[in-house]
């Protein structure tokens, strides 16, 4: 049976502790890292959806998976961890985590960059790549969290 749980997204690179509104480790907003043990694993699941679809956009706006299933296979071949539920172009992230300097070939791995961000190391792109999923989170968390309700119905109260 499918497991429909969720792990804590942490990596142990926390920023709330010092103020930020987003953690730039994980990318989940301060009050869902402080309140993370007493949420319902529903409310986990919207949580880690919201996560897994902010990075995979972030990542396919920059390289192309072609063969999910060879990606698969080298992450499970390497060792490398991944969600198996959140979709290749997250695997492909949690793969540049693991070791984007030793990456010669992307084909090797399924996956070809686009024409655009060829002239970026693995890690460099990578690095893009986070910055951008951190400034989507933030931009999520001002608009739908931060941003008063203007229509004064609480309309955009329960957005996650």
């Amino acid at each position: 049976m499918f497991d429909l749980s969720v792990k804590t997204p942490c990596i142990g690179v926390c920023s709330t502790g010092i103020g930020d509104t987003v953690c730039r480790g994980c990318k989940r907003f301060s009050h869902e890292v402080i309140d993370w043990n007493s949420y319902t694993p529903e409310q986990k699941r919207i949580i880690d959806g919201r996560l897994s679809g902010f990075l995979s956009q972030c990542v396919s706006n920059k390289l192309q998976v072609h063969d999910a299933a060879l990606l698969r296979w080298q992450l499970e071949t390497q060792n490398v961890r991944f969600v198996a539920h959140h979709d290749a172009y997250c695997w492909v992230f949690s793969l540049l985590k693991a070791g984007a300097g030793q990456i010669d070939s992307t084909r090797d791995f399924g996956f070809e960059v686009d024409l655009r961000y060829r002239d970026l190391t693995l890690a460099q792109l990578r690095e893009r790549i986070d910055s951008e999923f951190l400034l989507l989170s933030q931009a999520h968390y001002d608009r739908y969290i931060a941003m008063p309700d203007l229509f004064g119905d609480n309309f955009g109260d329960n957005v996650p």
